[in-house]
């Protein structure tokens, strides 16, 4: 699995990293970054942020 954020479009709520914060933070910049990817006990957990983002900037491969 990988994961990925279109940065240009996120609104900067922090739902992914509340959802996952094993794989999503906030940077620096205010826009939510992915600074680690899931391994197999953090997929479901990724796909439920990417799923429930309001802007669906969060793409999982």
């Amino acid at each position: 699995m990988h994961v990925s954020i279109e940065r240009s479009g996120c609104i900067s709520c922090g739902l992914c990293a509340s959802t996952c914060p094993e794989v999503f933070r906030i940077g620096d910049d205010g826009l939510a970054e992915v600074h680690q990817q899931p391994d197999s006990g953090l997929e479901d957990g990724a796909r439920e942020a990417a799923e429930n983002c309001p802007v669906s900037v969060i793409y999982v491969d």
